[in-house]
């Protein structure tokens, strides 16, 4: 296993998990506690990366992030990982905090409790296991991204050389050792973070 690839690997999962965290629980809480046409369409393209073709998303950011050059750059990268993960954080955010008991939060308020005190000891404690689910899955995603990262990235050694991109090379040079060896880590990284996702759901449905 190339050992600055999983570097570059873990670096870019832990940053767009972080910047998921960051931006996506507040705009995740928003979207639970209002139900109109705007959310609908904001909601919609949330979701759009998970059925769109990952070149082709791939390309749109590509031609985008070329203008400001950022293309074929770590920071590029960073920001294609960010959207193209954002629909495997934010519809299990979104989920949490809807599943929260709005009678929960009328009590605290009617105890005096501000809007965000309870939201800090009440909102968040319910949904953590589902927020916690989110950052799991976003990090999962990014570790074993390909398409996004080819378009965006390329194949830059220290930049954008990531495990999958070094399977693909080995695949390539017909290395299948070299490369089943990358696999299995990303396989057994998925498998755990799948275990764990479904661990936090049953803790979530014992907390409801």
């Amino acid at each position: 296993m190339e050992w600055q690839a999983l570097f570059l690997s873990l670096k870019l999962a832990g940053l767009t998990t972080t910047i998921l965290f960051i931006v996506g629980l507040p705009l995740a809480y928003f979207l639970a506690r209002r139900q109109n046409v705007f959310v609908s369409i904001i909601e919609s393209m949330i979701s759009l990366p998970l059925v769109l073709p990952p070149t082709v998303l791939g390309f749109y950011m590509l031609v985008g992030l070329s203008h400001v050059q950022l293309a074929f750059s770590f920071t590029g990268l960073l920001m294609a990982s960010t959207i193209y993960s954002l629909p495997f954080a934010m519809q299990p955010f979104i989920a949490a905090f809807q599943a929260v008991d709005q009678n929960l939060l009328e009590a605290s308020w009617i105890l005096g409790e501000s809007k965000f005190r309870t939201f800090l000891r009440v909102t968040i404690p319910l949904s953590l296991p589902g927020i916690l689910s989110g950052a799991i899955l976003a990090f999962a995603h990014t570790m074993g991204e390909f398409g996004v990262v080819l378009m965006i990235g390329g194949n830059i050694p220290g930049v954008s050389r990531t495990l999958s991109m070094t399977i693909y090379d080995r695949v390539q040079a017909l290395q299948y050792t070299e490369a089943n060896h990358t696999a299995l880590f990303l396989l057994a990284t998925s498998a755990t973070a799948l275990l764990l996702v479904s661990f936090l759901r049953k803790k979530a449905q014992v907390m409801i």
